[in-house]
């Protein structure tokens, strides 16, 4: 199958899955879930694109194997701690509510169908990548596969050490400062975005592979001005708030770096 019949077969299979978990969210009033599948679905798409691609079967190992790892290990991550806190529901889904009141259930059934299309655009690299000629892997792969195990690697410690710091009743209400979240107030998403960037190395080598720099374009793009850090640090400063801010004067927001003294 070319790569655009195998993105157009994917978006109608996501769309429609993802139309059946809306269902399911609604039913228990928890549309947080939508983050478990929109991570695992990833992984399914790398199964569907090494199953279709043409190419040496080593390269499409390893990237389906980058992605299903990474698909797993995120999506495993936010089902224990979504599921762990319900019926309560992320911050950032109860904001929704309130912003968008009474067509709430109309818009989250069209930002559900959203997610289904963003893992297909995002996912250009699984399709582009496993598709080079080479019978062997080249210096940009190389590359792409030892940053994407720093960047894996880095996610899951912040996340470790976030999960740490939350365990110890004696830091309610405190802040992280553990760690790498002393030198990045978000290192999870800087690592999350460093991943995307392997992706695209990774699918560089490949004819036709700068088209995926949308991956990590998109991805930053939603880190710093959508869902990542600008809805986290609005509900950080509700929370916390000039203990938070001076957090903010001393530490940077995304790569991590020396505190300000």
């Amino acid at each position: 199958m070319n790569p655009l019949g195998l993105a157009l077969a994917a978006l109608a299979v996501f769309c429609a899955a993802f139309a059946v978990l809306y269902a399911v969210a609604r039913r228990m009033d928890n549309y947080g879930i939508v983050d478990i599948a929109w991570s695992y679905a990833f992984g399914v798409f790398a199964l569907g694109s090494v199953c279709t691609a043409p190419g040496w079967g080593v390269r499409r190992g390893l990237f389906a194997g980058m992605a299903v790892i990474w698909s797993l290990r995120l999506g495993t991550h936010l089902c224990i701690r979504v599921l762990g806190h319900h019926p309560v529901e992320d911050v950032r889904y109860q904001r929704l509510r309130q912003n968008w009141g009474g067509r709430f259930a109309v818009k989250m059934f069209w930002f559900y169908q959203l997610q289904a299309v963003s893992v297909v655009l995002l996912g250009l690299p699984f399709i582009i990548g496993m598709r080079s000629p080479s019978p062997s892997l080249r210096p940009l792969e190389i590359a792409g596969a030892v940053l994407w195990l720093v960047a894996v690697g880095g996610e899951a410690l912040a996340d470790a050490q976030l999960a740490a710091f939350r365990r110890n009743p004696a830091r309610q209400g405190r802040i992280c400062t553990d760690g790498l979240w002393r030198y990045s107030r978000h290192p999870n998403y800087f690592f999350e975005w460093l991943v995307w960037v392997a992706y695209f190395l990774f699918a560089l080598a490949s004819p036709w592979g700068w088209i995926t720099f949308i991956s990590p374009a998109g991805i930053l793009f939603l880190l710093l001005r959508v869902t990542g850090i600008p809805m986290t640090e609005a509900e950080s400063i509700r929370r916390k708030g000039d203990d938070y801010r001076r957090y903010q004067q001393t530490t940077n927001a995304f790569v991590p770096w020396l505190p300000k003294e």
